[in-house]
């Protein structure tokens, strides 16, 4: 038997649960910084695009050395309340060297929106990028990226029918798929998610669009909560007729999880792209 959970914090703060979590996300700025300076040299990187009215509706745009084989769109995460594009740049080496093109949008934070809201501009961010590029289109979001990414082939996703059709792949990276717990944790005071939110943007309260194809991949040394999120949501939408993959990557925890990403050669690359 599962005892209840009596400290909600504890179970979704990752850093006092990680060896010097605390210099999480300041390690990504650098390789970050470095990879968009050297993308800028070579002619390959467009930064700071308009995808709304917004002040941060904006993102990057990573582009491969001949004609793209199709696009990326990684969603990054912090609680929707948190960080920007720039911690996450560097992730993309992994889909480009393998010929995609890589955005990444950031969005409007809590308290200034709602998480709902942030779902219809991650929409509008997804739209403006496939715009941009051609072909099939993969997405993959960290945390709470892994709730935005998985809410576009959610029933009602905002994303338009063509748009859809486009979608080869769905990863999301340690995501929050029922929002129903968060309620109850200190972020509540900045998320201010009611019931009826819970319930409209919890991807794992949802239908899965037809032909979805999911994987849920997580580190092995995430919190209880985590791991049960991150398998909850391929369990709920396999039963619904999704295509769904759960992956608990070993020694690995919520943060160097998403380093994957940057390595060509990594099963998380492959399973992205496959």
């Amino acid at each position: 038997m599962f005892p209840p959970i009596t400290d909600w914090d504890a179970a979704y703060d990752n850093a006092p649960a990680i060896p010097d979590g605390a210099s999480w996300p300041g390690r990504w700025i650098e390789p970050a910084r470095d990879f968009r300076q050297a993308m800028m040299a070579q002619g390959r990187a467009r930064l700071d695009l308009a995808y709304g009215p917004g002040a941060r509706n904006r993102l990057d745009l990573f582009l491969p050395k001949g004609t793209p084989k199709g696009l990326v769109v990684f969603v990054h995460g912090g609680f929707w309340m948190a960080l920007d594009r720039s911690f996450w740049s560097h992730l993309a080496a992994g889909p480009l060297a393998h010929g995609y093109a890589v955005a990444i949008p950031e969005y409007t934070l809590c308290p200034q929106i709602r998480i709902a809201g942030i779902t219809t501009e991650t929409g509008a961010a997804i739209t403006a990028a496939a715009a941009m590029v051609a072909g099939p289109l993969r997405l993959a979001g960290h945390s709470a990226g892994g709730h935005l990414v998985t809410r576009m082939v959610s029933a009602t996703s905002p994303l338009g029918a063509g748009l859809r059709d486009r979608i080869a792949g769905v990863m999301s990276i340690s995501g929050l798929h029922d929002l129903r717990p968060l309620r109850a944790t200190w972020r509540q005071a900045t998320l201010s998610i009611d019931a009826a939110e819970a319930l409209s943007e919890s991807p794992a309260l949802l239908e899965p669009l037809p032909g979805t194809r999911l994987t849920c991949w997580a580190g092995a040394r995430e919190t209880s909560e985590f791991l049960r999120q991150n398998a909850l949501l391929a369990n709920i939408w396999r039963g619904l007729g999704a295509a769904t993959a759960v992956v608990e990557e070993p020694d690995r925890h919520h943060f160097d999880i998403i380093d994957g990403l940057a390595d060509p050669d990594h099963p998380m690359i492959r399973a992205l792209l496959a």
